[in-house]
């Protein structure tokens, strides 16, 4: 029969069994922590970045991004609405002031332009028919006027006839009384057609004048259509790069669509956009740098454009050397916009151990060992930092991230 086992002697093995899982759970928690901490208070030379203190000039910058562009590119339409006939050129080619590029199929406009050519020798005949016209108008009306003149020369010679014949007993005074009435009508008809002269110059004058207007009109749209006609040659006006054409034969372009790019890539400029946060200090004159790969090219921002798209502004950037070998039209580059520099201070190769605070810890080597110490950040560009205090000139800094040694003052550096 088995015995039963006495509650005291089971308690007794709980509590020794708990006690050994507490040991080796400390144990191994003890071990955890002394490994982790010799580990992570040692690094090895080859996973650090350093930089020696030094004496020099720091740029405070922000940062944009900006297109390299032609300094010039001229932008070259059709001048009228064409369909493309040839295609003597290819994007990416050099061409010369002059030098055909693209032709046009023209017939249409030179078949408006014989249109307009008749239609102005039909207004100039016209204008002619018209003016022989008015010309012989004028004329009936100036013959009715000297008629009514010679009838009135002889009313009154019938007056005075009259008046001698009523003093000679041969005649009455209601004849002379006719006779004044006569001449008094002939008058007025002879001042009415006075009138109608001097109206119909003014009418003819302005009949003429919109005649004639009309035909300038139209004789400037023939010069018009056929200084079109002449651009239409598509030839370039200057020495330079295709960097764009429409190669598609047969296709429509209205008048004023696009049809070649042509660069000057002697020289080039930048196009910038920044965040419009950033608006109140940019402006232009300030001077910026322009990073081409490792290549850093100075220039000057020449214009700033007041439109804000998207939350960005746009500016334009002159360079100082416009003719470096590193640019290429399109080409993406960083841009440093400098806001304000200092002279002769305390600097170090910028990297990821800086964060940006105004306060925070470096590691400066001292033989086999980082020492953390708590600097002051001023100024900082994309190339360098400038540290305030609490170093000097010759110390190695850490530049590297070493965020995984925040709570270490000291790391030991293995070769």
């Amino acid at each position: 029969m088995d015995t039963a086992i006495p509650e005291e002697v089971i308690t007794k093995k709980k509590r020794k069994t708990a006690v050994y899982v507490v040991l080796a759970a400390l144990l191994l928690l003890l071990a955890v922590w002394a490994m982790r901490t010799t580990l992570k208070n040692s690094v090895k030379r080859s996973a650090i970045i350093t930089s020696v203190v030094e004496y020099g000039n720091i740029e405070n910058t922000i940062n944009a991004s900006g297109e390299v562009l032609p300094e010039f590119e001229e932008i070259i339409t059709s001048p009228i609405n064409a369909s493309i006939s040839a295609v003597m050129a290819d994007a990416g080619s050099k061409v010369s002031a002059g030098q055909p590029i693209l032709q046009l199929d023209k017939t249409a406009s030179e078949n408006d332009l014989a249109k307009l050519k008749f239609q102005l020798e039909t207004k100039r005949a016209d204008i002619k028919k018209l003016g022989l016209e008015l010309d012989k108008s004028f004329y009936d009306i100036k013959s009715n006027n000297d008629i009514k003149q010679l009838k009135i020369t002889s009313l009154e010679a019938e007056i005075e006839n009259a008046k001698r014949l009523y003093k000679a007993g041969g005649g009455t005074k209601e004849s002379i009384d006719q006779a004044e009435m006569n001449l008094q009508v002939a008058q007025l008809e002879k001042l009415q057609l006075e009138n109608e002269i001097r109206n119909k110059q003014q009418t003819m004058k302005v009949e003429m004048k919109e005649a004639e207007i009309a035909a300038d009109i139209q004789e400037n749209e023939q010069r018009e259509l056929e200084r079109k006609l002449r651009l239409a040659n598509m030839v370039a006006s200057r020495a330079g790069v295709i960097t764009y054409i429409n190669k598609n034969i047969g296709s429509t372009v209205r008048e004023g669509d696009a049809v070649a790019r042509i660069a000057d890539l002697s020289s080039f400029k930048v196009s910038g956009t920044i965040s419009a946060n950033y608006i109140d200090q940019l402006h232009s004159g300030m001077d910026a740098i322009v990073r081409i790969n490792d290549v850093s090219v100075r220039g000057v921002v020449s214009q700033v454009y007041p439109s804000v798209q998207n939350n960005l502004v746009s500016f334009e950037i002159t360079l100082n050397k416009q003719a470096n070998p590193l640019l290429r039209p399109n080409m993406k580059v960083e841009v440093y916009l400098i806001t304000a520099s200092h002279q002769h201070v305390l600097r170090v190769t910028n990297g990821p151990a800086f964060k940006g605070s105004s306060e925070q810890d470096v590691f400066v080597v001292e033989n086999n060992k980082a020492v953390k110490r708590t600097v002051h950040i001023g100024m900082a560009s994309f190339d360098y930092v400038e540290l305030k205090d609490n170093v000097q000139k010759g110390d190695v800094i850490i530049t590297s991230d070493m965020s995984g040694f925040k709570n270490a003052d000291e790391v030991s550096i293995n070769e």
